[in-house]
Parts: structure tokens; C-alpha cells; sequence
């Protein structure tokens, strides 16, 4: 039997896009033969990868793998929500998010981990996934928080199953307070974030492009105004302080207590948890944001089902 190289199965996997586990075992049946492996690989069905990876892929799942100092989120998108349904897809984004903890937001180094208990990478599990459902797959994005002291809080809303759903907030809060009262705060902030979107924590972190395309609207429409310019400029300065109040998170009516904002209430939680408590950052993930799904051509969808494609 011919020695089965690296070369030999990274070719086959750039050919077929099946898992790099698939090809060494489509190679060591045939002999090493690449076109008898890729029938192999074609006849098992896990050639299919590649041809599906055109299509559009927005549905699927978010999941959240956390423990107290750290937690990680991650968007796995499928063609439709059917598969996102499927015990075993969900199986699997639960399994990348657990990956996910260690690769620390780096989506590259998610995709090389290696999957649970197994030899193959995440990478190579989804494109095998893919093979066996029959719909392209992708691992769309990953984040990561941490903190020395304190509590990275999370919150899934929509879920389909513990820790998988469709709006996915982690949130880092730093106090050396008390750590149940830390998570219990940090869990309605989470909630707080699901429902709210803000862009930043605070003004300083806001994305200054974001300001400045902001400050220029309002200054023309306060031009139309035909006020002197002093009267102008209050006036644009007292409209961002109302659009800092709809997109920063610490100045925002908290949705558990509308008649303060997240920083006052920030600042009672501190004193229940005997400590200050600081929010240094977080992330909100909504599935599927984003991705330009296209025209849908029903008929055409209907075509291509039939014939297998």
C-alpha cells in the first residue's frame, strides 16, 4: 500500500471540502488513487461541502460557554432554520462554544481547535456536518471577555435549548464586591443589553466616526433652524447628549428601572455587593445580522431540492 501523505490529504480535502479525517480514510481505501477517492468521498456523501458553499447561510445558532471570570460566544449559521432544529447541529455549536473559551476570540484559532474528544478540528466537524445535513455551514464569528476580579455575566434570549439561541450578551464587570450579588447585577445587565443594542459603554469607547457622522446630521438640521451659530452649537451639543443617551449603555434608562440610568444602577448594585462595580465591556450577537440574504427564488429553491443539488 503507497505511504498517504499530508500533501496527498490536504489536496483531497481542497478538492472535495470533506474533513480532513474523511480524506486519509478515502485515500487509504483506494490506495492513494485521488480520483477513485474523490468517488469515495462523493459515494459517502461528504464531498458535499464544497459545492455547498455558495449558498447563503443565516439562520442557525448562537451559544455562550461561561464560567465565572470568563465566557465566550459564537455564531454558527446554517441555510435554514430546520437544520438549526437539529439536536445534532445544536450538539455541535455547543461544542465549538465550549472551544471557544480557549481560542479567546481569535475566530482562526476556533476554527484549528480541536472538537470535544475527538481528533478533528472544529473546521473539519462543521465541513462534515455540512456533508451529512446537506447545508452549507458556516462559523461565522467568536468573542471572548475576562476579568482578574469580578464576574463575566451572560444571557441568551430566544433559546432553543440551555445556552443556544438567537440573541446572545456576555458582559465583563470588574469589583472585588460580593460574587452572587456581581452575577445576579451582571445577568440584568446582560438582559438589559439584549434589549436595548447600545454601541458603547461609554462616550469615550464610542466610535468616534459614528460621533462625527451624528454631530454633522444635526448640525445641518439645526441650521434650518436660520438661529445665530452659538445657538446652533447648544443646540447640536444638546441633541447628541439625547442620541448618547439611546446608544451608551451607562447612560441609558435601565430597562429594569426605567427612571434611572444603567450607571446609577450600577452604582446602587455596587453597594450591595459592598464594592464598586465597573462595566468594562461586553458584546451582543444577534443571528444573522448583517448577512445580505439575497432575493429568495422560491421556484428555483423548489428545483434545486428535487434534483439534490
Amino acid at each position: 500500500m503507497p505511504t498517504i501523505t499530508a500533501a496527498m490529504v490536504k489536496e483531497l480535502r481542497d478538492k472535495t471540502g470533506a474533513g480532513m479525517m474523511d480524506c486519509k480514510a478515502a485515500l487509504n481505501e483506494t490506495d492513494g488513487d485521488m480520483e477513485a477517492a474523490v468517488d469515495w468521498l462523493r459515494a459517502k456523501g461528504l464531498s458535499k461541502a464544497a459545492k455547498k458553499a455558495g449558498r447563503v447561510a443565516a439562520e442557525g445558532s448562537l451559544a455562550c460557554s461561561a464560567n465565572d471570570n470568563e465566557a465566550a460566544l459564537v455564531e454558527v449559521n446554517s441555510e435554514t432554520d430546520f437544520v438549526a432544529r437539529n439536536p445534532t447541529f445544536q450538539d455541535m455549536v455547543g461544542e465549538i462554544a465550549e472551544a471557544a473559551l480557549k481560542a479567546q476570540g481569535d475566530l482562526q484559532k476556533l476554527g484549528s481547535a480541536t472538537y470535544g474528544s475527538t481528533k478533528a478540528t472544529v473546521a473539519d466537524t462543521l465541513k462534515e456536518m455540512i456533508g451529512s445535513i446537506g447545508e452549507n455551514m458556516t462559523l461565522r464569528r467568536t468573542a471572548h471577555l475576562a476579568t482578574d476580579k469580578g464576574v463575566v455575566a451572560s444571557y441568551m434570549h430566544n433559546q432553543a435549548t440551555p445556552g443556544l439561541g438567537k440573541i446572545g450578551v456576555i458582559v465583563a464587570l470588574e469589583s472585588t464586591g460580593d460574587a452572587d450579588a456581581l452575577t445576579a447585577f451582571g445577568k440584568q445587565v446582560a438582559m438589559h443589553i439584549a434589549a436595548a443594542n447600545p454601541q458603547a459603554v461609554d462616550t469615550d469607547s464610542l466610535d468616534q466616526e459614528l460621533v462625527e457622522r451624528e454631530r454633522a446630521v444635526l448640525t445641518e438640521q439645526a441650521k434650518e433652524s436660520g438661529k445665530p451659530d452659538d445657538v446652533i452649537a447648544k443646540m447640536v451639543e444638546g441633541r447628541l447628549r439625547k442620541f448618547y443617551e439611546e446608544v451608551v449603555l451607562l447612560q441609558q434608562p435601565f430597562v429594569h428601572d426605567p427612571d434611572n440610568t444603567v450607571a446609577k444602577a450600577m452604582d446602587a448594585a455596587g453597594k450591595d455587593a459592598g464594592a464598586p462595580i465597573k462595566i468594562t465591556g461586553f458584546y451582543r450577537f444577534a443571528l444573522g445580522e448583517g448577512i445580505d440574504k439575497g432575493e429568495s427564488d422560491f421556484a428555483a429553491e423548489v428545483a434545486a431540492a428535487a434534483s439534490g443539488s
